[in-house]
């Protein structure tokens, strides 16, 4: 592996969310989510599982902490569930809910790893779903009453809130094409349903700052290049539009107050409602970017579509590993926008092997090596955070895909540490070590 030249304080973390691993699906309180409702559905999940027990790290979390704590990161990335702390999305708090994440917190502290709270990955309560969700106007006051609540209770110890996870897939998978919860199969409502997650993102940032707590607030976004796949003009015009309408669709109004115009013209009569003063509320300062990479956009309009050459191989997921791609993509923010300090949110691959991963290991080493290459031509990068720490519920594909750096046995739920956790542990301990002795 290259030297990787990134600052002495480069934070070092892993991610995961709390459908995902934390089961306990009603109890002390908790409200069924989308994904709850979702899951009860036969054929939604494709090895017909759901989230009741995932990892059960609501009743193993010191365990997951522990093994946390061994690996030597700085920093746990990790969401609240809404309907645990707010059963209906509104109305009266749950404090057992809030106790779960009060020991969660100030377990990690006591610890010396650094809690970085996201407010919302994809699981909204079912409650608010009955009333309209994403689609109702409504459910961002909603959103911005929660993490003004969040923010009083646990913005003096968290190092950092977010506020969406990925609201493109929020937006896309789960009111678009229906991969995801809550199943809506309309893509005009999900350019209507993305235009109030940012407007969600906006109100809770102005609830948050009223709070006046040292915390770090952003968002986190999944982003990618598009690359086209020739030099053909209609490759390259694709290529523009899939970059307008991911990327610039989330970035243009956070940070230029307005949505990319050829996306706009492309919606055309399904380009979003805006009430007046929507774009000044969505374009409030944050302190921090999240970046999610994974693979980039491959654009061909042939019939069928042209694939990539996959010099890296691909994933379990069917996903090209294109490195260089981060690079690409960083430089590429930077040179458009004026950016605050970025994480790497979540990076990882779905790989099958129960301990001996060491594809994975490959694809973290040319992954950070390509974060370095940014960083090095002036890119803001302050930390990088593994997905996943534990193989877990992999929303539609169920328990099928593991993306974790440590093994769950889900029939009994012993945890195993991968080769994978074991070398990040070993690179990270050796920068510090190599830091101490400079």
């Amino acid at each position: 592996m290259k030297e990787l030249r990134l600052p002495p304080d480069f934070l070092w973390g892993v991610a995961t969310s709390a459908f995902q691993i934390e089961g306990a699906q009603r109890e002390d309180g908790k409200g069924l989510s989308i994904w709850d409702t979702f899951c009860s559905q036969p054929g939604n999940i494709k090895d017909g599982s759901d989230g009741r027990q995932a990892c059960d790290h609501y009743h193993r979390y010191r365990e997951d902490l522990g093994i946390i704590a061994s690996l030597g990161v700085d920093a746990y990335r990790f969401s609240m569930a809404w309907a645990r702390v707010q059963p209906q999305g509104k109305g009266a708090w749950n404090q057992a809910g809030f106790a779960f994440y009060d020991r969660l917190v100030d377990a990690l502290l006591q610890q010396g790893t650094q809690p970085f709270l996201t407010l919302y990955h994809w699981d909204l309560p079912q409650a608010l779903q009955d009333e309209g969700g994403w689609l109702h106007r409504d459910t961002c006051l909603r959103f911005a009453d929660y993490a003004q609540e969040v923010v009083r209770r646990f913005g003096d110890r968290v190092a950092s809130i977010a506020t969406h996870n990925e609201p493109w897939c929020t937006a896309n998978l789960g009111h678009g094409t229906g991969q995801f919860a809550p199943g809506m199969k309309d893509p005009a409502a999900a350019v209507q349903v993305s235009h109030h997650l940012l407007l969600s993102h906006g109100l809770a940032m102005q609830a948050m700052r009223s709070e006046a707590k040292p915390a770090k607030l952003g968002i986190v976004l999944n982003q990618w290049t598009a690359d086209p796949a020739t030099g053909s003009d209609a490759d390259r015009a694709l290529a523009e539009l899939e970059y307008a309408r991911s990327v610039q669709w989330f970035m243009d109004p956070i940070f230029k107050g307005r949505y990319p115009e050829l996306a706009l013209r492309h919606h055309g009569a399904a380009a979003p409602r805006i009430e007046p003063g929507d774009l000044d509320i969505i374009k409030q300062p944050i302190d921090f970017l999240g970046v999610n990479y994974y693979f980039r956009a491959f654009c061909s309009a042939e019939q069928p579509p042209r694939e990539p050459a996959y010099a890296h191989g691909r994933t379990d997921m069917g996903w090209e590993i294109y490195p260089q791609g981060l690079t690409e993509l960083l430089l590429a923010l930077q040179a458009e926008y004026t950016l605050p300090p970025i994480y790497i949110t979540e990076n990882g691959m779905a790989n099958s092997a129960p301990r001996h991963d060491r594809e994975r290991i490959a694809f973290v080493q040319s992954h950070l090596e390509a974060l370095a290459a940014a960083v090095e031509q002036g890119v803001d990068v302050r930390g990088y955070f593994l997905w996943s720490l534990l193989d877990n519920f992999e929303w539609d594909s169920g328990y099928a895909k593991r993306f974790g750096i440590v093994h769950v046995d889900y029939a009994t739920q012993q945890r195993t540490l991968k080769d994978s956790a074991l070398w990040y542990s070993q690179m990270i301990a050796a920068r510090r070590a190599k830091l101490a002795a400079a």
